[in-house]
Protein backbone atom coordinates (compact mmCIF):
# COMPACT_ATOMS: atom_id res chain seq x y z
CA UNK A 1 0.00 0.00 0.00
CA UNK A 2 1.29 3.89 -0.55
CA UNK A 3 1.77 5.84 2.56
CA UNK A 4 -0.18 9.09 2.18
CA UNK A 5 0.83 12.07 0.13
CA UNK A 6 0.50 15.46 1.19
CA UNK A 7 0.55 18.49 -1.05
CA UNK A 8 3.48 20.03 -0.11
CA UNK A 9 3.62 22.98 -3.37
CA UNK A 10 2.37 23.91 -6.52
CA UNK A 11 3.71 24.72 -9.58
CA UNK A 12 2.98 27.94 -11.16
CA UNK A 13 4.07 30.11 -14.63
CA UNK A 14 7.25 29.80 -16.37
CA UNK A 15 9.80 32.80 -15.53
CA UNK A 16 12.11 33.55 -17.45
CA UNK A 17 13.29 31.44 -21.01
CA UNK A 18 15.71 29.14 -18.78
CA UNK A 19 13.27 27.03 -17.19
CA UNK A 20 12.59 28.66 -14.10
CA UNK A 21 8.90 28.49 -12.85
CA UNK A 22 6.75 30.27 -9.92
CA UNK A 23 6.82 27.63 -7.03
CA UNK A 24 4.20 28.39 -3.95
CA UNK A 25 4.93 26.26 -1.24
CA UNK A 26 3.16 25.02 1.51
CA UNK A 27 5.49 24.31 4.38
CA UNK A 28 6.59 26.26 7.22
CA UNK A 29 9.59 26.96 5.35
CA UNK A 30 9.41 27.92 2.07
CA UNK A 31 13.17 26.03 1.02
CA UNK A 32 11.99 22.71 3.06
CA UNK A 33 10.79 21.74 -0.68
CA UNK A 34 14.26 21.07 -1.58
CA UNK A 35 15.11 18.29 1.61
CA UNK A 36 12.47 16.08 0.77
CA UNK A 37 13.69 14.19 -2.26
CA UNK A 38 11.84 13.92 -5.42
CA UNK A 39 8.45 15.70 -5.66
CA UNK A 40 5.52 13.44 -6.86
CA UNK A 41 2.64 14.17 -8.95
CA UNK A 42 -0.94 13.36 -7.20
CA UNK A 43 -0.67 10.40 -9.12
CA UNK A 44 3.07 9.53 -8.08
CA UNK A 45 3.95 8.72 -12.10
CA UNK A 46 5.97 11.83 -11.74
CA UNK A 47 9.15 13.06 -10.24
CA UNK A 48 10.21 16.46 -9.86
CA UNK A 49 13.59 17.34 -8.19
CA UNK A 50 14.31 20.99 -7.36
CA UNK A 51 17.72 22.08 -8.64
CA UNK A 52 17.71 26.08 -7.20
CA UNK A 53 15.45 28.17 -5.41
CA UNK A 54 15.05 31.64 -4.31
CA UNK A 55 12.81 33.76 -2.95
CA UNK A 56 10.67 36.30 -4.40
CA UNK A 57 7.53 38.26 -3.58
CA UNK A 58 4.87 35.40 -2.06
CA UNK A 59 6.72 32.64 -3.87
CA UNK A 60 9.39 30.96 -4.99
CA UNK A 61 11.70 30.80 -8.42
CA UNK A 62 12.84 27.14 -8.69
CA UNK A 63 13.98 25.02 -11.57
CA UNK A 64 13.87 21.54 -11.61
CA UNK A 65 16.43 18.82 -12.96
CA UNK A 66 15.77 18.30 -16.71
CA UNK A 67 13.89 21.30 -17.08
CA UNK A 68 16.10 24.13 -19.18
CA UNK A 69 13.59 25.57 -21.20
CA UNK A 70 10.67 28.13 -21.01
CA UNK A 71 8.18 25.79 -23.00
CA UNK A 72 8.89 22.60 -20.64
CA UNK A 73 8.52 25.12 -17.76
CA UNK A 74 5.09 26.16 -19.07
CA UNK A 75 4.09 22.62 -19.25
CA UNK A 76 4.31 21.87 -15.84
CA UNK A 77 1.80 24.97 -14.64
CA UNK A 78 -0.65 23.71 -12.57
CA UNK A 79 1.03 20.57 -11.08
CA UNK A 80 1.05 20.18 -7.45
CA UNK A 81 3.86 18.37 -5.44
CA UNK A 82 3.37 16.17 -3.16
CA UNK A 83 5.75 13.76 -0.83
CA UNK A 84 5.27 10.99 0.95
CA UNK A 85 3.59 11.82 4.19
CA UNK A 86 6.67 9.95 6.58
CA UNK A 87 9.30 12.14 4.70
CA UNK A 88 8.15 15.28 6.69
CA UNK A 89 9.39 16.16 10.33
CA UNK A 90 7.31 14.94 13.52
CA UNK A 91 5.20 17.95 14.76
CA UNK A 92 5.45 18.97 18.06
CA UNK A 93 2.79 17.98 20.64
CA UNK A 94 -0.24 20.98 20.12
CA UNK A 95 0.98 21.07 15.95
CA UNK A 96 -0.32 18.49 13.33
CA UNK A 97 -0.44 18.49 9.33
CA UNK A 98 -3.68 18.90 8.09
CA UNK A 99 -3.54 15.79 5.99
CA UNK A 100 -3.77 14.33 9.71
CA UNK A 101 -7.02 15.64 10.06
CA UNK A 102 -8.43 14.08 7.40
CA UNK A 103 -11.38 11.84 8.29
CA UNK A 104 -11.68 12.64 12.05
CA UNK A 105 -14.59 12.45 13.65
CA UNK A 106 -16.10 16.17 14.13
CA UNK A 107 -18.01 16.75 17.55
CA UNK A 108 -20.00 19.38 18.55
CA UNK A 109 -19.12 21.07 22.20
CA UNK A 110 -21.22 18.91 23.88
CA UNK A 111 -19.89 16.00 22.31
CA UNK A 112 -22.25 15.33 19.99
CA UNK A 113 -21.26 13.65 16.46
CA UNK A 114 -21.79 16.43 13.74
CA UNK A 115 -19.54 14.00 11.19
CA UNK A 116 -16.38 13.59 9.55
CA UNK A 117 -13.50 16.04 8.41
CA UNK A 118 -13.72 16.02 4.68
CA UNK A 119 -10.70 18.75 3.76
CA UNK A 120 -8.92 21.56 5.07
CA UNK A 121 -9.06 24.71 2.32
CA UNK A 122 -7.60 27.97 1.89
CA UNK A 123 -8.91 30.12 -0.70
CA UNK A 124 -7.11 32.98 0.45
CA UNK A 125 -8.63 34.36 3.34
CA UNK A 126 -7.23 31.80 6.11
CA UNK A 127 -7.88 28.20 6.31
CA UNK A 128 -11.31 27.01 6.34
CA UNK A 129 -12.48 23.69 7.36
CA UNK A 130 -14.58 21.29 5.35
CA UNK A 131 -17.13 18.71 7.59
CA UNK A 132 -19.54 15.93 5.59
CA UNK A 133 -22.15 16.14 8.39
CA UNK A 134 -23.92 12.59 9.35
CA UNK A 135 -26.73 14.36 7.81
CA UNK A 136 -27.39 17.41 5.16
CA UNK A 137 -25.87 19.56 3.09
CA UNK A 138 -21.44 19.76 3.85
CA UNK A 139 -20.25 22.59 6.17
CA UNK A 140 -17.67 24.71 5.12
CA UNK A 141 -16.55 26.59 8.49
CA UNK A 142 -13.72 28.78 9.59
CA UNK A 143 -10.36 26.96 10.99
CA UNK A 144 -9.91 29.25 14.08
CA UNK A 145 -9.66 28.72 17.87
CA UNK A 146 -13.30 29.83 18.17
CA UNK A 147 -14.83 27.73 15.37
CA UNK A 148 -12.26 24.72 16.00
CA UNK A 149 -11.59 25.07 20.03
CA UNK A 150 -9.90 21.26 20.25
CA UNK A 151 -7.97 19.16 18.18
CA UNK A 152 -7.23 15.65 19.16
CA UNK A 153 -5.24 13.60 16.28
CA UNK A 154 -4.57 10.84 19.21
CA UNK A 155 -8.16 10.65 19.91
CA UNK A 156 -9.32 11.12 16.24
CA UNK A 157 -12.10 14.00 17.05
CA UNK A 158 -11.88 17.59 16.23
CA UNK A 159 -14.50 19.80 18.49
CA UNK A 160 -16.52 22.28 16.41
CA UNK A 161 -18.11 24.84 18.19
CA UNK A 162 -20.64 25.78 15.81
CA UNK A 163 -21.49 29.35 14.90
CA UNK A 164 -25.14 30.40 15.75
CA UNK A 165 -25.81 31.24 11.69
CA UNK A 166 -25.18 27.46 11.26
CA UNK A 167 -26.99 26.46 13.70
CA UNK A 168 -30.12 28.16 12.00
CA UNK A 169 -30.43 30.17 15.59
CA UNK A 170 -30.72 33.66 13.88
CA UNK A 171 -33.79 35.30 14.36
CA UNK A 172 -35.55 36.70 11.40
CA UNK A 173 -35.70 40.66 13.10
CA UNK A 174 -31.78 40.69 13.30
CA UNK A 175 -31.32 39.16 9.15
CA UNK A 176 -34.00 42.84 8.55
CA UNK A 177 -32.12 45.85 10.96
CA UNK A 178 -29.34 47.88 9.24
Amino acid sequence: MMSALVCVARIGAAHGVRGAVKLWTFTEDPFAVRHYGPLLSKDGKRQFEVATAREAKDHLVATFKGVTTRDEAERLNGIELYVAREKLPATDEDEYYHTDLIGLAAVTTDGDALGRVLAIHNFGAGNIIEITPLKGPTLLLPFTNAVVPAVDVAGGRVVIALPQEVEGDRDEDDASSS
